[in-house]
């Protein structure tokens, strides 16, 4: 696609691996050149700047996500059908079939199972000398609840953080990471068939939920094994991104872990600090059904634009010392969650994940300590640790 000459162009690839790796100095370059820039690299105009991006998610009318969010068209093609990639009544219908399961009233009647995993995931961690904070906390307390409740079945788990974070890497630019990703959201989606197929999700769960609305008519049948993994991917990487992050900061912090330590209320804020400091998501596509500007660069109809989310955390026009972080600061609208109806169905149960393991650590916990280098997962959307060496240091048991 052409583009108006006079729009900041940025060259350099942000999904290069070194990029994928630390893309905060780019983001920032970015955001210095205006709230519009064209990578050339890709093709698409990316929306850099905080107020901007807010205002592109919101208007779910001009840029829509049912032609797909990714930079790719093979992934846009493997995604018809789910949630994330639709709009207007289609979108309402899809994702009523499972808004029962996510409301506020739903996610708290979990709070007490989800207290209890991380009891138990907390007190196996502290029998180690040391842990990797991604496989011992962050992975350990989603994949104990997820898989249960959306109902995938035993014999579909042992792939499944390979197949959910392919999901997301396969919604990048259609790099090597993406093309290795493909294969592997392909065989996620086949089992998701063969599972719809024979029936096999657990009772009781969200699966069975996705067959019931198909069985009663609300929904074509060709449309649940989409739907199946609609909510089980998103819900582990970012979830595993989140608290994982967590660790690492408070490693690096511990003033903030202290702070918590003291005054267990600051978690909730805490939660929404990580999310935007860390930005599990880095970015994902709209496109422009007509013709609109953002600041004062035209968007032409039909042109796909790159909502970077993680850049918009960062961004110094909307916070104070973004690079700092600050666990007293007002997060609450940090658009790692996105924002509008594509908000994340799934964010209250993150939240709850996140806040319950902060919440057990700080009762049992006197420090985190890094004990190695940590090491990053290199996927084009999913900006989260793969290994993470810690200590746990025992805090004295508080009096009741």
């Amino acid at each position: 696609m052409r583009t108006d000459p006079a729009v900041p162009r940025y060259t350099e690839d942000i999904y290069s691996t070194a990029a994928i790796l630390d893309p905060y100095p780019h983001y920032a370059e970015m955001r210095a050149l205006g709230p519009v820039v064209w990578l050339t690299r890709q093709k698409v105009h990316a929306i850099t700047r905080y107020a901007e991006c807010k205002a592109t998610l919101l208007d779910d009318g001009t840029f829509v996500s049912g032609d797909g969010v990714a930079l790719n068209p093979v992934a846009n093609r493997l995604g018809r059908g789910t949630t994330l990639h639709s709009d207007g009544d289609e979108h309402t219908q899809k994702r009523s079939v499972l808004a029962h399961r996510l409301t506020p009233k739903a996610v708290r009647k979990m709070a007490s199972a989800v207290q209890d995993k991380a009891e138990q995931i907390v007190d196996a961690a502290m029998t180690q000398q040391c842990i990797d904070g991604v496989d011992d906390l962050a992975t350990a307390l989603p994949t104990s609840i997820v898989p249960d409740l959306v109902g995938w079945p035993e014999d579909g788990r042992d792939e499944l953080l390979r197949w959910a974070g392919a999901t997301f890497d396969a919604l990048g630019p259609m790099n090597r990471h993406a093309v290795t990703a493909t294969r592997a959201a392909s065989e996620m989606m086949a089992y998701s068939r063969r599972v719809v197929r024979e029936r096999s999700v657990l009772p009781g769960s969200m699966g069975a939920d996705v067959l019931a609305a198909a069985d009663e008519g609300r929904i074509e049948r060709s449309q649940c094994p989409a739907l199946m993994i609609d909510y089980l991917g998103p819900s582990l990487d970012t979830t595993i991104g989140a608290i994982s992050g967590a660790l690492h900061l408070f490693a690096t912090h511990p003033d903030q872990w202290q702070a918590i330590r003291e005054d267990p209320s600051l978690i909730p804020n805490a939660v929404n600090e990580v999310v935007r400091y860390e930005s599990p998501i880095r970015a994902f596509s709209r496109r422009a059904v007509r013709q609109e500007t953002i600041g004062d660069v035209v968007i032409p109809r039909g042109a796909r634009v790159l909502v970077l989310y993680a850049s918009a955390n960062r961004d110094p026009r909307e916070w104070h010392d973004p690079d700092s972080f600050d666990i007293t600061r007002d997060a609450s609208r940090q658009l790692g969650f996105g924002s509008g109806v594509h908000g994340c169905a799934g964010q209250g149960l993150a939240r709850l994940e996140a806040s319950t393991i902060l919440r057990v650590l700080s009762e049992r916990v006197e420090r985190i300590e890094l004990t190695g280098r940590p090491s990053r997962v290199v996927n084009n959307v999913i900006h989260r640790f793969d290994r993470l060496p810690l200590r746990l240091v025992a805090a004295e048991r508080r009096s009741s």
